[in-house]
């Protein structure tokens, strides 16, 4: 799907004036108020990786919370997105998932069941245990609230969010074997999936991370692909050309929603050139695409690509810094 110049400036600019973009491009406002107390564990990635001074290598700790909004509006999905999204950012780091627990408020007990529903909907199509958790109920006419935390382990290599650099080339993994959920931004292709091949995808990454193919990469979250390479753009301190004539896109899908769109399998690695047909090739026998769609270079932010044509995002000083 070929853009001209003005089609491609206008997306540029859809794409800075899209909240959750911008939100990403300036992560480290996110993290920076935990600097002086993280005990020297980098911050600004999908997990926190911990030294592991017991069993070598590096434990993985994460959480996620749902908006409120959402877990009103599909409690079942939130539950299940809540166990799925914090195993995503374990297996985006090239490690593997140990257990999950929660955190609920709900006033409304029709709710809760739904959510925990899904969150074993989750839990058993991916093969990671919930061991535990918090619930509190709260007074009829508050929202209902989810949080989850995850533990996970990796060897000594990690794909970490700090370790791209120029040269490297932009993979992109996803499934398109999906479909949007009730007109949502959001890309399913896993509650329809069987649990074996969910966790045989889960595991992918963790190969690539132990054969070294790739040291750099994202899970794609909210904000999209756009947020993502703004985000990675940002933490390794670098600048990435995303091609989008390489970028696969689902039928009567815009650019503008799909460079937005959460969906449930897809990450970014930047890989060495050498290592892009092996890391093609382990996803090849998969549901997954494996495109390489871009390159990493020296300066920062993110360009989009099409047809000979490229075209910078670039946000405004308030919005990078609305502090």
């Amino acid at each position: 799907m070929l853009l001209n110049p003005v089609a491609l400036q206008s997306l540029v600019a859809q794409l800075e004036a899209f909240p959750a973009v911008a939100e990403k491009a300036r992560i480290d406002y996110a993290y920076r108020p935990a600097e002086e107390v993280s005990g020297g564990i980098r911050l600004g990635d999908d997990c926190a990786a911990i030294p592991d001074p017991v069993g070598g290598g590096h434990l993985l700790f994460a959480a996620e919370g749902m908006l409120p909004s959402f877990v009103e509006d599909d409690p079942w999905f939130a539950g299940y997105s809540a166990v799925m999204v914090n195993l995503s950012d374990v297996a985006a780091m090239g490690g593997r998932p140990v257990a999950i627990t929660d955190i609920i408020w709900s006033s409304d007990d029709g709710v809760q069941e739904q959510i925990w529903e899904g969150m074993k909907a989750a839990s058993v199509a991916y093969g990671v245990p919930i061991v535990g958790g918090h619930t509190t109920p709260i007074p009829q006419g508050f929202s209902s609230a989810l949080g989850a935390a995850v533990l996970g382990r990796a060897g000594e290599k990690l794909i970490t969010s700090f370790d791209a650099k120029p040269g490297d080339r932009l993979m992109l993994l996803i499934d398109m074997k999906g479909e949007y959920r009730k007109g949502k931004p959001f890309w399913n292709a896993s509650t329809s999936t069987k649990p074996e091949r969910l966790q045989t995808e889960l595991s992918l990454l963790a190969k690539v991370a132990d054969q070294g193919w790739s040291c750099a990469g994202k899970d794609i979250s909210n904000g999209g692909m756009a947020g993502t390479l703004a985000m990675l753009a940002n933490t390794s301190k670098v600048a990435v050309e995303l091609d989008l004539d390489e970028v696969p896109i689902p039928e009567d899908t815009s650019w503008g929603e799909w460079l937005t769109s959460f969906p449930s399998y897809g990450y970014f690695l930047a890989v060495e050139s050498a290592d892009v047909a092996s890391t093609q090739n382990l996803f090849s026998d998969t549901g997954i695409t494996a495109a390489e769609c871009g390159v990493f270079e020296e300066g920062s932010g993110v360009s989009l690509h099409t047809g000979g044509f490229s075209s910078k995002m670039e946000f405004s000083p308030e919005a990078l810094d609305p502090v």
